[in-house]
């Protein structure tokens, strides 16, 4: 090879490099999914068949990128009109209080459900070492406030469908049991859970339906053909999308509407949108 074609060569990997680099900044954080995918459970009422479920997940209001764009795709997520809202956690990047006033901003639009709107909260939503109760009940009011009914190791049954609140696996409140324990299996029941490592923990009581859940982001960036270099879960085998777990349950991992930094590659950011059937 001679001198000229090596310095062309190099050139054209430092173009490569650099058009990559703004694509994972600039433009996929922002390129929003709505994937669709079919969700069936036991018991559920025939007049819910059809009926959709959507799922936002750690949505990161804060100042590490323009939430802007979170209202922009919360006005874009209202016009799939959908039945029941469910949000996953992580609504803030929590560093001080002004992320109250901004998740106050966002959630004055909310994208809310024809039936009814549930959310729990992530790991972030417990401020500085996930360990701010204050925090963390803040951030509830402001939810409440705005039409979200938050489940904290709790359920809330609306119109034919009993939705299962967890709260954070690595927060200060989290006691599953006090849920879990009480399960009425006769019941059309959807479990929410942030974390996805929750799902191996010995806390299920037999339950078998879906667990919606968020966290991993998918990892952000994921290389072509290779796993995603980090995920921050014990069980590297919960990246994103379903899982269908040993004993029957299905676990779906969203990859989150936000992110904790503005870089995503090969992962783009997603709303779920789920229609409802019989098994």
């Amino acid at each position: 090879m001679n001198r000229r074609k090596f310095i062309n060569g190099i050139m054209a990997l430092g173009g490569v490099g650099v058009s990559t680099g703004i694509y994972a900044w600039h433009i996929e954080p922002f390129w929003l999914e709505f994937v669709k995918l079919k969700m069936q459970i036991e018991n559920l009422p025939n007049n819910l068949i059809g009926s959709t479920i959507m799922q936002i997940s750690d949505i990161h209001i804060g100042n590490r990128f323009d939430r802007k764009y979170i209202i922009d795709a919360f006005n874009d997520a209202k016009k799939f009109n959908p039945d029941f809202v469910v949000y996953t956690g992580d609504f803030v990047s929590y560093e001080s209080a002004e992320q109250f006033e901004q998740l106050q901003e966002v959630f004055e639009n909310p994208v809310l459900g024809k039936y009814g709107t549930i959310g729990i909260l992530g790991n972030h939503d417990y401020g500085l070492n996930w360990s701010q109760n204050d925090v963390a009940d803040k951030i509830v009011e402001i939810l409440a406030d705005n039409g979200i009914e938050m489940l904290r190791n709790s359920q809330k049954q609306i119109s034919g469908l009993n939705f299962i609140g967890l709260d954070d696996y690595w927060a200060t409140n989290f006691n599953p049991q006090k849920v879990m324990d009480h399960i009425d299996t006769n019941l059309a029941n959807v479990v929410l859970c942030h974390n996805p490592d929750v799902a191996d923990e010995p806390v299920w009581n037999n339950y078998n339906g879906w667990i919606l859940s968020g966290h991993t982001h998918g990892g952000q960036c994921k290389p072509p053909f290779l796993d995603p270099p980090i995920l921050p879960v014990k069980n590297k085998n919960y990246t994103s999308g379903k899982i269908k777990l040993e004993d029957g349950r299905n676990l779906y991992i969203n990859r989150a509407l936000g992110h904790l930094w503005q870089v995503r590659f090969n992962m783009r950011p997603e709303i779920t949108v789920f229609e409802l059937d019989k098994v």
